[in-house]
């Protein structure tokens, strides 16, 4: 069975990055493209999100700079990968809370 990459990024507005990626399963063999599309439905301007309410690892820099820093992360995109999880929770389960937690902005 394929697992589910999901590849996002912090970038601060000095344009510096740092690159994540969290591995799900996916036992409901869902598509890409439907993955993609509910991500996508609770992104602000199609794109960031905050990663504490994703569940997901947060990729800011050590050091903190008010000037610089912004609270969000960017999404990627997802991919099918043979790669083992990373995540203690399926696809599904991330997609669920996702959607509970609303646009949250």
């Amino acid at each position: 069975m394929s697992n589910i990459k999901l590849n996002y990024r912090y970038r601060d507005y000095a344009n510096y990055k740092n690159h994540g990626e969290a591995i799900f399963t996916n036992p409901d063999k869902f598509s890409l493209e439907h993955i993609n599309a509910t991500l996508r439905k609770y992104l602000l301007d199609g794109e960031y999100f905050y990663v504490s309410r994703w569940g997901l690892k947060d990729l800011h820099f050590e050091k903190y700079d008010d000037e610089i820093d912004r609270p969000y992360h960017e999404y990627m995109d997802v991919e099918l990968t043979t790669e083992a999880a990373t995540e203690p929770r399926s696809v599904t389960e991330l997609l669920e809370s996702v959607i509970k937690g609303g646009n949250g902005w």
